[in-house]
């Protein structure tokens, strides 16, 4: 994925969402694949139940270490561009300034009006230098809380996300939790992808259908996995 794709808002409720999908949706795909491939592969309850508590833990620090990662990187990745950016308001402001001048016109704007926003931008270097990465760069900054609360947030959904296909066999014989399991992640997949349509864009049945059946397709891999470990003995 590239850091364009990557770069956070950082503004609101979509950082959260993102964030949310990005850990509860890999938990939950991840921990079924592993539960199918286990059963699939002949391990009885006490396996599955170690298999999938590991899983849990270990996948939920490792997320949120990647979220944490990811996050300093944009802050870094930022604070490195913004140097460059002033260093060039500094050392070519005539060229800086026709950017912005460009930036501007290819906005609509035009006449005194564009004259008079140039102007007001350029008369402040900092601003002048927020506007260059963010209308022109398409950069935001990234402060130190918005890094932990990426990480937490990540860690938390994927140990939920984990959870809910795991937990039925904590209560019930293999069967009955098996089926439940399927059922809640199925439930829980088709939410998450209607929920992101409608706080974005797009049609939140077809949406959710779409996160069900990838969700669904990459655990069925585990049982195949496990299928074929099993039907050669290993």
């Amino acid at each position: 994925m590239s850091r364009q794709g990557r770069r956070h808002a950082h503004t609101g409720r979509t950082d959260w969402l993102r964030d949310v999908i990005l850990g509860g949706q890999d938990g939950l795909v991840n921990i079924l694949g592993i539960i199918l491939g286990v059963i699939s592969g002949g391990g009885d309850r006490t396996v599955l139940l170690a298999a999938g508590f590991a899983a849990a833990i270990t996948e939920s620090i490792s997320m949120g270490a990647v979220g944490f990662t990811s996050t300093t990187a944009d802050r870094d990745f930022f604070e490195a561009q913004r140097a460059v950016e002033e260093a060039a308001v500094r050392d070519d402001t005539d060229l800086e300034c026709r950017e912005v001048t460009e930036l501007y016109r290819s906005k609509g704007f035009s006449g005194p009006l564009l004259d008079e926003v140039v102007a007001t931008i350029t008369a402040n270097r900092d601003k002048w230098v927020e506007t260059i990465l963010e209308e022109e760069r398409h950069l935001e900054p990234v402060a130190n809380q918005d890094i932990m609360r990426s990480s937490v947030i990540i860690t938390l959904a994927t140990l939920i996300g984990h959870l809910v296909p795991l937990l039925p066999f904590v209560f019930l014989d293999r069967s009955a939790a098996l089926v439940l399991a399927v059922i809640l992640s199925g439930v829980v997949l088709f939410g998450v992808g209607a929920y992101q349509a409608l706080t974005r864009v797009g049609s939140w049945w077809r949406q959710g259908a779409r996160m069900v059946l990838i969700g669904l397709g990459a655990a069925a891999l585990g049982f195949a996995i496990g299928h074929l470990f099993h039907a050669s003995g290993a």
